[in-house]
């Protein structure tokens, strides 16, 4: 109990201060907005209307990515959202990665309903390697926000995703657990407690698992306490994990410096989870799986990045 209270303390502190009064205004407005958005992300994705060909429709500072990395630019991207949600948690970010010169995107939308997180695992297992045969590639990029970041990992982790899986990016994923869960008699947020069967099942080991993560958590988010359980602290995954002040929950998919974080991770790839363009942040982590290594590939290790600029 005394621990709940500590980190109650500190989440109403981040709360108080500037930067967390502003992100509450934030989180208010986009919620509103969102609400308004949520009936279009009712509708399923086409496939064929997820991929957008072409730099014609970008500007010319955009066009580098695409005649700078082909791959990178034409690696799909599939976006999972969290429970009570669908698609249309990303407007913003889906555009903002087009912009930037991803030209494939697809989202999974799932029901509210469900009561088993794993189901939901499977059925993203499926849309991957549908988007895989349409569009030629062997491996994807998945971004998850709050639960469907969980399921991301369970694909990768307990399904042999990693395969497919060139990096997974979550946002204001509980992969530690939220005590907030335990007060929610829904079987599938009961898999997000602290003890949940879900929470076990990914500290079991994943030794060689090749995918690498990157967690964005915030010290406002209002869903996962404490703030912490959003990083990934697993000894044999290549983690990277970003703290960002002063963003709600259901902001994170929007904020710009998360919009940046995610589209400099994409814009460089790998292929042994290592970062190979010069100039940009090495993915490995002080918390996982670089701790374990005594001389990590690709390079020195870094601390878990903060963003904290406007």
């Amino acid at each position: 109990m005394s621990a709940a209270v500590g980190h109650a303390k500190r989440a109403l502190g981040s709360l108080l201060s500037p930067q967390g009064v502003i992100g509450v205004a934030v989180e208010a407005a986009w919620i509103g907005a969102h609400i308004a958005l949520y009936p279009l992300g009712l509708i399923e994705d086409r496939l064929e209307d997820a991929t957008n060909h072409g730099v014609a429709h970008l500007p010319p500072a955009h066009r580098g990515l695409i005649v700078g990395d082909v791959e990178a630019a034409g690696t799909p991207i599939i976006l999972v959202h969290g429970v009570i949600d669908n698609r249309s948690i990303f407007t913003v970010l889906r555009r903002s990665l087009r912009r930037r010169g991803f030209g494939r995107t697809y989202a999974l939308n799932y029901s509210p309903l469900t009561d088993d997180l794993r189901v939901v695992a499977e059925r993203l297992a499926a849309l991957v390697e549908e988007v895989c045969e349409q569009t030629g590639y062997e491996r994807v990029h998945i971004i998850g926000h709050s639960m469907g970041g969980m399921v991301g990992r369970y694909y990768v982790q307990r399904l042999g995703g990693d395969s497919r899986v060139h990096t997974l990016c979550t946002l204001g994923t509980p992969h530690q657990g939220s005590i907030e869960a335990r007060f929610i008699p829904w079987p599938v947020i009961q898999q997000l407690r602290l003890d949940g069967s879900i929470i076990e099942e990914f500290a079991l080991p994943a030794r060689g698992c090749t995918t690498r993560f990157i967690a964005i958590w915030s010290d406002l988010d209002q869903l996962v306490l404490p703030h912490r359980n959003a990083r990934i602290t697993h000894p044999d995954l290549r983690a990277r994990n970003i703290l960002v002040r002063g963003v709600g929950h259901m902001s994170l998919p929007v904020d710009r410096r998360v919009v940046h974080a995610i589209s400099q991770a994409l814009a460089h790839l790998d292929h042994d989870g290592t970062t190979i363009s010069r100039g940009a942040t090495s993915i490995d982590s002080t918390e996982g799986r670089a701790e374990s290594l005594s001389k990590p590939a690709g390079g020195s290790v870094e601390p878990a990045s903060r963003l904290t600029s406007g």
